[in-house]
C-alpha cells in the first residue's frame, strides 16, 4: 500500500496589502531608533530580496481555526468523502487563535478539536491534535501521517496549515512585512495506486539555533515591554538556511532512489525569494547540476510569507493549474521542503 495525497484546499483571504500600505508606517532598529531609510525604500528593498509585492490578511471577523475549517472543508469536497471516515486530524500553527484587536493567543481547546467540532464529525476515534513545528509545521503533519498509516494506525488522515501572523507581528519591526495569514489543507489516504510519499527527512538543530526566531518586545520602547511579538534574526537564518536545508533535501532524494534529473518540481516554504533560489541552487550544486528552469513554483510575490501554510497552498494552486509555467502530470516526482522556527528543516519525496 502507498500514501498518497487525495485532494487538496486552501483558504486565501481576501484583504490584500500590498508595498503602499506600509507608507506611514513607524519603522526602528532593535535599538528603538527610527530608520534612516524612507519607507518606500524600506518597501523597494523589501521587495528586491523577498519577492513580495502584497500580501494577504485574514478579515477582522476570523481566526486561524476558522480559515482552517474551510480549507478543510475545501479538500473535503473535492476528495468527496464523508469526513466521518478521517482517523487523524493534525493542525499546524504556531499562536493559536489570536482574536483582531488582542494580543492574547487562544488554544485551549486545540485548534484541531475547534476544526473537527466545526466539521461536525461525531467519530471519537478521529483523532484531532495540533503540532507546533515552525514554519514546516504542515509538512510535520504529513510526515506524522505518513508514520501512523505506514504503522498501521490509520488509513486516511486530515493536515491543514493555518496561521494568521499579522496578528502578533510588531508594526514598528520592518520584517512584520514579510507575514501574512492563509490556511491549507490535504487529505493523504493509503491506496493501491503508484507513486505517493517515497521517503522523508526531518530535523531540529536546537544547540545555538533554538532562538533564531522568537518572540520578542517591540522595537518601540514607548509600547509595554510585556507584550511580545515574532522576532528574527534574519542574517543567521538566512545562513542556516543555505548551509543545511540542501543537504537534508540531497539525503531526502537520495533515500527516494529517484534519479535528481526525474524531480519535476521542488516546492520550497515560501520563505524569500533569494533565499529559496539560493537553496535550490546549491541543492543541484550538490549533484554538479545546475538549477533547471521552472523547477520552483512561487506564490509569495502575491500571498508573502504564511509560515505553515505557505505549502498546502502552493500545492492546491499548483494542481489546480494556477501558476504561470507549472503543472504536474501523473507519475512526476516532487520534492516537497522547508525550514523554519525551531529551527527546524523536513522534506519529502513524493510521487503523483
Amino acid at each position: 500500500m502507498n500514501i498518497k495525497i487525495l485532494s487538496s484546499g486552501s483558504y486565501i483571504p481576501t484583504k490584500v496589502i500590498d508595498n503602499n500600505s506600509f507608507e506611514l508606517f513607524d519603522f526602528r532598529d532593535e535599538h528603538g531608533t527610527p530608520l534612516k531609510d524612507t519607507n518606500a525604500r524600506i518597501s523597494y528593498k523589501l521587495q528586491q530580496i523577498t519577492g513580495i509585492e502584497e500580501r494577504r490578511y485574514v478579515e477582522d471577523t476570523l481566526v486561524s481555526s476558522d480559515i482552517a475549517t474551510i480549507a478543510a472543508e475545501n479538500a473535503i469536497k473535492k476528495a468527496g468523502i464523508d469526513p466521518e471516515t478521517l482517523d487523524y486530524i493534525i493542525l499546524a500553527h504556531n499562536f493559536g487563535d489570536v482574536k483582531h484587536g488582542t494580543i492574547q493567543s487562544d488554544s485551549v481547546p486545540s485548534l484541531a478539536s475547534r476544526v473537527k467540532h466545526n466539521l461536525k464529525i461525531n467519530n471519537p476515534s478521529c483523532v484531532a491534535f495540533d503540532i507546533l513545528f515552525g514554519c514546516p509545521g504542515w509538512l510535520q503533519g504529513v510526515i506524522q501521517a505518513y508514520a501512523f498509516m505506514k504503522a498501521g494506525m490509520a488509513k486516511r488522515c486530515l493536515v491543514i496549515g493555518a496561521e494568521t501572523l499579522s496578528r502578533v507581528v510588531d508594526l514598528h519591526d520592518r520584517d512584520s512585512m514579510i507575514y501574512a495569514d492563509g490556511a491549507g489543507a490535504t487529505i493523504l489516504e493509503l491506496t493501491n495506486e503508484e507513486g505517493g510519499i517515497l521517503s522523508v527527512e526531518s530535523a531540529s538543530f536546537t544547540y545555538d539555533e533554538a532562538n533564531f526566531i522568537h518572540f520578542g518586545k517591540s522595537y518601540n520602547p514607548d509600547l509595554d515591554k510585556d507584550t511580545k511579538y515574532i522576532k528574527m534574526f534574519g542574517r543567521k537564518i538566512y545562513e542556516f538556511a543555505l548551509s543545511n536545508v540542501p543537504l537534508a533535501m540531497k539525503s531526502c532524494v537520495d533515500k527516494s532512489g529517484v534519479d535528481i534529473t526525474k524531480i519535476k518540481k521542488v516546492m520550497i516554504h515560501q520563505a524569500n525569494e533569494k533565499m529559496d533560489e539560493a537553496i535550490v541552487k546549491r541543492f543541484y550544486e550538490l549533484y554538479n547540476m545546475e538549477m533547471p528552469k521552472h523547477i520552483m513554483p512561487m506564490n509569495i510575490q502575491k500571498l508573502g510569507n504564511s509560515s505553515v501554510a505557505t505549502l498546502p497552498t502552493l500545492y492546491d494552486m499548483l494542481v489546480n493549474k494556477q501558476l504561470e509555467s507549472h503543472c504536474l502530470e501523473k507519475g512526476d516526482v516532487i520534492l516537497f521542503a522547508s525550514v523554519g522556527a525551531g529551527m527546524n528543516i523536513n522534506a519529502f519525496t513524493y510521487q503523483v
